[in-house]
Order: C-alpha cells, then sequence, then structure tokens
C-alpha cells in the first residue's frame, strides 16, 4: 500500500444489477400463475432478465439526472411548444412499448384470459426500473375504455395506440407508427373538484366541421381555458374535461396535430418542477381555440373520462407494488453483504425484524395488486366488477399511503449512503408520493370507496365472499374481518373515519390472499402485526418467534 494511500475500500456493497427481476421474486411468480397469467411466463422471465441488467438501471438514472426541457419557439420564433427528452428516456419508453405495457389486454378482437394480471406484471418490473416513463403508458393504456365509447374516434385512433412500436416524432395521427394518450383534467381553482373545472368547449358548426376536418360522425368543439395539470404534454391527444354550455361537463378527444399538420391551439406554459418523477413532461397549458372531438355522451364528462380513472388508478397500485419490491431488494441485497459488529446486517436480530416486516408488506402489495387485476380480467362478472369497484379505490388508497414510509424505513437501513443521489434508494423515495396524489388524493379515494358501497346492495356479499375463502384460517382473521363485515353498514356512512374503513378492507383482503397461498411463517406474521394489533408508523415490529430467516429467504432469491 502506498504510504500516502490513506485507506483501503472494503465492506462496500455492489450495486444490485444483473439479475433476473422476475425469477427472483417468488411471490410475483406464484401471483401470475394464480391470477391467470401463466401463459405470459416465459416473456417475463426474458423482461425480467433485460430489466435487471446494469444499463437499464444506468439509463433510469440518466433520464432522472437530465430532466425534460420545454422549448416554446424555434430559431425562428415560431410556436412548437416541443418537449425535448434525454435519449436514455427515448429508450425507456421504447422498451415498455415493446412489451406491450401500454396495449397488450387490448389487443386482438378475443384478448387471453389473465391479459390484465399478465399486464399487471409487466407493470409491477418496469415500477422496479423508472417509474416517470410509466405515466403516459399508464394514460395510454387507460385510455382505450373510454375511447371506445366514440366509434368514429376508435377507429381512427386506437390501431397506433395499440402499436408496440414508440414513435415520439411530432407528427399527425396519420403519419404516425404509434401513439400516446395522455389527459387534462385539473385547473387552478378545482383541483379535485372537476365540476369546478370553468375551460369551455363551443361547437363548431357541422358544415364548418365538415370542411375542416372531413367526416367521421363525431362532434367538434373548441376549446377556451386551461389546465393546471396536463400529462404528459408530449402525448399525441389528451382526454380533457370541459364546460359544454347548458349540457355541462363534457369529455373531449384534444390532438396535439390537426389532420393535414397543423399544431393545434394548445399552449404549454411552463413543466411543473416536482418533487419527484423528474424524468416525465408535466405541464400548465392554455386551450386557445383548440379543437377537441366529443368523447362520450354530451355532458357525462366525469363518467366517460372515468372509465379512464379507474385503469390509471389501477397503475398506480400496481406502481407503487413496483418500486416497493424495488427498494426491499435493494436493501435485502445491501443487508446481506454489509457487515457490522462482526456479521452481515441481515443476520442480526434487529435488523432482521426490520427487513422481515418490509418484505412481509411487499409481498401484501404485490399479491393484493394481482388479486385486482385478476378482477379487470372478469369484469363481464357482475361479482368480480363490484369487487374491482370496491378495491380500486381502497388500494390506491392504503397501498400508496404506505409506500413513503417504507421507502424512508428502506432508505435507513443503508444508513448515509442510502440518502444520498448516488443510491437509487432517494429516487425511489421522491417516486412514492405521486402514486397517492396523483388520479385521486387519499381523501377522493375514500369518499369514492364510500360512493361505491352506497349505490350497491351487493357489496358486503361480495367482500364476504372474497374475505370468507380463508375465514377458518386463523382465529385473529375470523375475529378481525367478522367484525369489519358487521361494521360495514354503518361504516359506509362514515364519511369522518373512512380512511380506517378503506384501510381495514386491505388489509383483510391482504390477509385472506396471503392466509391461502403463503407459508405461514409468512401469513402468520402479517396477520399478527396487522390484524392482532392495528399496524405501527414504523417497521420492526414483528412478535417474538417470527422466523425472519424464512421470511427474508423467500423475499429475495439471489446467488451469494
Amino acid at each position: 500500500m502506498n504510504r500516502f494511500d490513506t485507506h483501503e475500500v472494503f465492506n462496500q456493497v455492489s450495486p444490485f444489477v444483473n439479475v433476473n427481476l422476475f425469477t427472483c421474486d417468488t411471490a410475483l411468480r406464484e401471483a401470475l400463475e394464480r391470477e391467470g397469467g401463466a401463459f405470459a411466463t416465459a416473456s417475463l422471465m426474458e423482461l425480467g432478465a433485460e430489466l435487471g441488467t446494469a444499463e437499464m438501471q444506468e439509463l433510469a438514472r440518466q433520464a432522472n439526472e437530465h430532466p425534460p426541457v420545454l422549448n416554446n419557439f424555434d430559431r425562428g420564433g415560431r410556436r412548437i411548444d416541443e418537449i425535448e427528452f434525454h435519449p436514455a428516456w427515448h429508450k425507456l419508453m421504447e422498451q415498455m412499448i415493446a412489451a406491450g405495457a401500454h396495449a397488450s389486454p387490448w389487443e386482438g378482437k378475443h384478448p387471453h384470459h389473465g391479459a390484465q394480471v399478465a399486464r399487471a406484471a409487466r407493470y409491477i418490473l418496469f415500477g422496479q426500473v423508472e417509474n416517470g416513463s410509466q405515466c403516459p403508458v399508464t394514460m395510454t393504456y387507460a385510455s382505450v375504455p373510454a375511447l371506445r365509447q366514440s366509434p368514429g374516434l376508435a377507429a381512427r385512433w386506437l390501431p397506433k395506440i395499440l402499436s408496440r412500436i414508440y414513435d415520439p416524432s411530432p407528427l399527425p395521427i396519420e403519419e404516425k407508427r404509434g401513439a400516446l394518450i395522455g389527459m387534462g383534467m385539473t385547473e387552478k381553482q378545482g383541483g379535485s373538484d372537476l365540476r369546478a373545472n370553468t375551460t369551455q368547449a363551443e361547437l363548431v358548426a357541422p358544415g364548418e366541421a365538415r370542411e375542416l376536418f372531413g367526416d367521421d360522425g363525431e362532434a367538434v368543439y373548441r376549446l377556451t381555458g386551461h389546465k393546471w395539470f396536463f400529462s404528459a404534454p408530449q402525448c399525441d391527444a389528451h382526454l380533457v374535461l370541459a364546460q359544454a354550455g347548458a349540457a355541462g361537463l363534457s369529455c373531449f378527444l384534444v390532438p396535439r396535430f390537426l389532420p393535414g399538420g397543423t399544431r393545434n391551439q394548445v399552449r404549454v406554459q411552463r413543466l411543473k418542477q416536482k418533487l419527484g418523477n423528474k424524468s416525465n413532461a408535466s405541464s400548465e397549458v392554455e386551450f386557445t381555440g383548440a379543437y377537441g372531438w366529443l368523447l362520450g355522451p354530451l355532458g357525462r364528462g366525469i363518467p366517460t373520462i372515468l372509465e379512464m380513472g379507474t385503469h390509471t388508478r389501477l397503475d398506480c397500485v400496481l406502481g407503487t407494488a413496483g418500486i416497493m419490491r424495488a427498494a426491499l431488494t435493494q436493501v435485502l441485497h445491501h443487508a446481506r453483504r454489509r457487515s457490522a459488529f462482526g456479521k452481515p446486517l441481515a443476520e442480526q436480530p434487529l435488523m432482521q425484524n426490520v427487513l422481515a416486516d418490509l418484505a412481509l408488506e411487499s409481498e401484501a402489495a404485490t399479491v393484493f395488486a394481482m388479486r385486482l387485476a385478476r378482477c379487470f380480467d372478469h369484469m363481464d362478472n357482475p361479482a368480480e366488477a363490484l369487487l374491482a369497484r370496491l378495491l380500486t379505490p381502497a388500494g390506491k388508497y392504503w397501498i400508496c399511503k404506505r409506500g413513503p414510509g417504507f421507502g424512508a424505513e428502506a432508505m435507513e437501513v443503508l444508513g448515509g449512503s442510502g440518502y444520498v443521489e448516488e443510491s437509487s434508494l432517494a429516487r425511489l423515495y421522491r417516486e412514492l408520493p405521486v402514486n397517492s396524489i396523483w388520479e385521486g388524493s387519499g381523501n377522493v379515494m375514500c369518499l369514492d370507496l364510500l360512493r361505491a358501497l352506497s349505490k350497491s346492495g351487493q357489496a358486503k356479499e361480495v367482500l364476504a365472499a372474497e374475505l370468507g375463502e380463508g375465514s377458518h384460517a386463523d382465529p385473529d382473521y375470523v375475529r378481525f374481518t367478522s367484525q369489519l363485515l358487521a361494521d360495514l353498514p354503518s361504516a359506509s356512512q362514515d364519511e369522518f373515519g373512512a380512511r380506517q374503513l378503506a384501510e381495514r378492507i386491505v388489509l383483510a383482503v391482504q390477509a385472506g390472499l396471503l392466509l391461502r397461498h403463503a407459508p405461514a411463517f409468512v401469513s402468520s406474521a402479517f396477520v399478527a402485526t396487522r390484524l392482532a394489533r392495528e399496524p405501527g408508523g414504523a417497521y420492526g415490529r414483528l412478535p417474538d418467534g417470527t422466523n425472519c430467516e424464512a421470511i427474508l429467504q423467500r423475499a429475495l432469491v439471489e446467488n451469494a
């Protein structure tokens, strides 16, 4: 050793890269097969290997290190409102579109049973790599049910939306090889109160519309107003809410480019400077007479766009499960290789308690998300459709709410190294709050759950059927679920306690799934810490006798 060298570097852990993100995840593999997506196992194994490479992690770093830039004008002073992305962003988008993360459940006249489950597994895997690029993918995926309400628009747009070619070129839809869809709902004065929107839509005379655009059978309007959040402005079209005179709030498809190549009058004012989600472009816009095509019935804008919102909320659950999984794998990989006080962190009892508790939370999020995806595969079944109606807002509330605390605990496992930008944990931590806020914050989700319960006389029966499958497995589970079902009629009328109700429903479903499908050392620890007593604000509260080593071995399968 050179006498001027002050130290050698040792006891530092190599990055968690060049692993197969699918094969190392036992809970996800089991859920894929159980929920009906086993046909996609081979493709997910290939995808897991691709996404686990060092190259993919580097692309994620670069896309966030170099966020998008808004160019309002070209060198000649012409208004263009183009978003410039780092090449890493485009590579990430190309990967997701090629894998069908935006469209696979909608492909073909008769999609494969289990297509939503298979797509959910893909989305969870992508969530372990980079999350900003998931935003336009989610909105594009979720736009399909809404677009199908207007056959003329569907015929024109869906072939490009369902394409597996990522085409970021700024062109009208007729010249594109693939298309992305965004949305614009919230305004400065209203936020979640969409009925307070002030953007106005004025009908274009049918004769004028035919002269301008031909006749596709859809009414054309001109929009004037603004959107406080408009995601993502580089998309080829957006679903937008606006007031259509006496008819009220209606939904419109607003393209970036009009037929013939003219830019639509959508003025991007600025990009949002966000806490996280740095790689993704979120914006504020003004409509200065932008053309929009009516989507769905006039005056039914909120129900129309909620066809989209239901699926974006599913992705909030899936995305959070993916980020949790990413954080968990990082800390388990680290703790198995980092020594302190004479032995690896993962062998120290208190650290085992924390790690195993995180592993339980991650597995519970995964199994819940995949079960919810199965509901979406069977929306023609009234019971499954109603269960989706209940579990989507409840799951978005509770699982997304658990995310930031999970990320903070994961950072602490690495100590100071987890808090610096060289670690991906800092970025993952900043990503977690957005899934709780976007597409309806926690309170909005809980109120939506109450609406679902109040509108269906079968809600209690459907929930009881889901919970009853594991009713004899554990006395604490029986007590918890019995009390939940007994409280349901009065709790569904209690706005003040709606958050607690949503939490109880999700915990009960998670526990039931784990009791039926996970090893006893997983399910018993989950029930003991989430049902037998209220979950605490910190992780590492597992009771004596918990088989932490078995939980951790199951949580991440990797070579030493």
